[in-house]
């Protein structure tokens, strides 16, 4: 896999919106805090426009990103919001010039479906923090994405949990939003998890979606391939009227109890409120003892 360089003081990163539409005003705290770090933001011709609850066409916003991808002054690419549409934009870039130019695709949620994209042509991106929202989040959430930006190497510990199955695995990390993997499942995106730790973690879903959508990976041999799974946050979940009897938590352990892998609940990434950076497709190690777990890189 390809790992992007470090970026250095100096370095531009474009600001961009591959789903709902941002407007520019909004951006002013990512901008203040990428100038403080020593970046210069570069505002995309996505920012500002809108189609509905897009910010723009899906021609714009693909334009946007291959403009970004193609220059080669741009060193990280962050995506200003999540919501729904990166996935309408797929087929519509060339993702191959980052195979000669690497560079940092950053975002979560709706963004998984670049990210998964990224990893079918062996280029690592961040499951991090976007553009809003940020100031509500921990001092380590945007204190992990600056690390990892500039090249420093992470570790992270988590305590126990009662659903945890304890071991030790290495391999690709993938995932991200699990509704996304999801909706990618059967497509060219679909995530590879052909000895991969799978993270997975998900926002406002009703649990018989999760049940629903763990039944899919299983049935699509998902997690026969894996060495282990990390859940992060599952965040906000509904219930029917007629309570479906379990939690978000129980539905997957009770999924992933048959498997002989380590499984690692309640990891600090996600929608929630301590959102660290995971580099996707890079190698990893995870440890999950009764003390808890790490995920460490390589």
């Amino acid at each position: 896999m390809h790992l992007p360089p470090a970026l250095q003081k100096g370095d531009q990163v474009a600001i961009i919106a591959t789903a709902r539409k941002v407007q520019r005003k909004e951006l002013e705290p990512a901008i203040k805090l990428l100038k403080s770090w020593g970046l210069e933001a570069v505002i995309g011709n996505s920012i500002g426009l809108e189609n509905h609850q897009f910010a723009g066409t899906d021609q714009e916003r693909a334009a946007d990103l291959q403009t970004q991808i193609n220059n080669p002054n741009i060193k990280a690419i962050w995506c200003a919001k999540g919501g729904y549409g990166s996935v309408r934009i797929l087929d519509l870039i060339d993702f191959t010039p980052l195979l000669k130019q690497p560079k940092w695709l950053i975002g979560y949620s709706d963004v998984t479906a670049i990210h998964s994209e990224l990893q079918k042509i062996g280029l690592c991106s961040l499951h991090a923090q976007m553009c809003l929202g940020f100031e509500d989040k921990t001092k380590e959430t945007m204190a992990s994405l600056k690390s990892v930006l500039f090249g420093e190497k992470i570790k992270y510990k988590t305590k126990g949990h009662d659903f945890n199955q304890q071991g030790k695995a290495e391999g690709r990390l993938v995932g991200g939003n699990l509704s996304m993997i999801y909706s990618l499942c059967g497509s060219p995106s679909a995530i590879d998890s052909d000895n991969a730790i799978l993270f997975i973690e998900d926002l406002d879903e009703y649990l018989y979606h999760i049940d629903r959508m763990m039944q899919n990976l299983k049935r699509n041999a998902y997690f026969e391939k894996l060495k282990g799974v990390i859940i992060g946050g599952m965040t906000d979940m509904n219930d029917n009227t007629i309570s479906f009897g379990k939690n978000a938590e129980e539905i997957i352990s009770e999924m992933l109890q048959t498997y002989d892998f380590p499984v690692l609940f309640n990891f600090p990434a996600g929608h929630i409120s301590d959102n660290r950076t995971l580099v996707l497709g890079q190698k990893v190690t995870l440890k999950v003892n009764t003390e808890g777990g790490q995920l460490s890189y390589k």
